[in-house]
């Protein structure tokens, strides 16, 4: 009976050393097999986002992200669906996630699509390409009497004098929503409309995005002085001496707190000035390019403003304000920082 008992016990320490080799083995043989293969494989594929406006000339990055984000192969083929309008570059650097770069090349719509080395999976993105140069206006140069020409300003802080300007040009439009986004990628702007005119931009904002336009553009956008503001919403020299932009019928021209329902309002959805410029008075402040300072009797040539400040100009009124700020004459002076009802419009050489 012991002989038995030991020979049972053997044969199944036999077995039970059999079936685990055999484990250690199969475990093994699949980590070998999974060393030679995707670790992990990819379950799914997504872009970051599902569309994205851009400028022509300019560039902005598209993340193609994996499930899981642990995935050894992170490799994608990419595609444009119109190399004319947006091409796409894989810019990939090992990452969690594969990277194009898109191109804006004419104004149009494309689809964007990158596709796993599996062939199993795809993301796609609409990529909107947008022309961001504005329509400029030439405004003949000349003498104007800059300041208080009306009897009900505010004589003391706008004191007339002689300004005589070269010629320039300058937008139509105040810059919208749609074109700063082509621009910079995102719109600050908390109340969203593509034609909306973007606001919540500070004066520095303003800049990155100028120079941003002329590295697209090769061109160099600029905003406007205070003189040239003024010289352009009272119609250069085609003007009619009205109080505000193109009419002394603010509801003709302007979105105000008398009219505007406290909301803000398309660009060029009023009348335009004598020059075809809309919006100078009302909707959004818009920034010029100077430091704010007193005027002086003296006359004056292509004035800049002062060298130094605190405060930047701004100029026009908008929808929250009396109609008194829409005034052509009116000036204020504010920190260069975000201001809720404050955007601009560019000028050119």
């Amino acid at each position: 009976m012991k002989i038995l008992f030991y020979l049972h016990i053997n044969l199944k320490r036999n077995i039970m050393r059999k079936i685990f080799n055999l484990f250690i083995i199969t475990a093994l043989l699949s980590a070998i097999a999974v060393s030679c293969q995707d670790k992990v494989p990819v379950t799914d594929l997504k872009f970051d986002k599902s569309t994205l406006v851009i400028a022509i000339g300019g560039t902005a990055a598209l993340k193609a992200e994996f499930t899981p984000l642990s995935a050894s192969n992170r490799d994608v083929t990419w595609n444009s669906s119109n190399n004319s309008i947006a091409t796409v570059e894989d810019k990939s650097t090992g990452a969690a996630f594969a990277e194009g770069l898109i191109t804006g090349k004419a104004a149009g719509r494309v689809t964007i699509t990158a596709i796993s080395k599996s062939g199993k999976h795809e993301a796609t993105c609409t990529v909107i390409v947008v022309n961001a140069e504005p329509e400029l206006v030439t405004v003949e140069g000349g003498p104007y009497t800059m300041g208080c020409t009306f009897d009900d300003c505010d004589s003391a802080n706008l004191i007339p004098h002689l300004v005589t300007l070269s010629t320039y040009k300058i937008a139509k439009h105040q810059v919208t929503q749609k074109q700063w986004e082509a621009v910079m990628g995102t719109t600050p702007s908390d109340i969203k409309g593509d034609n909306l005119p973007v606001y919540l931009v500070s004066w520095h904002d303003v800049q990155t995005f100028i120079t941003r336009l002329n590295s697209f553009t090769g061109k160099n956008y600029r905003l406007p002085t205070e003189a040239e503001w003024e010289y352009a919403a009272r119609g250069g020299n085609k003007t009619n001496r009205y109080q505000y932009s193109g009419s002394n019928n603010l509801d003709e021209v302007a979105w105000y707190s008398g009219n505007s329902l406290t909301k803000l309002h398309p660009v060029g959805s009023k009348k335009a000035n004598e020059l075809g410029l809309y919006d100078m008075s009302g909707n959004v402040w818009e920034w010029c390019n100077d430091w704010w300072g007193l005027y002086t009797d003296a006359p004056q040539t292509n004035p800049t403003g002062p060298a130094t400040g605190t405060f930047r100009i701004i100029r026009g009124g908008s929808y929250l304000d009396p109609e008194r700020y829409s005034l052509v004459v009116w000036r204020s002076g504010i920190l260069p920082n975000r201001t809720n009802i404050v955007g601009f419009r560019l000028a050119h050489p």
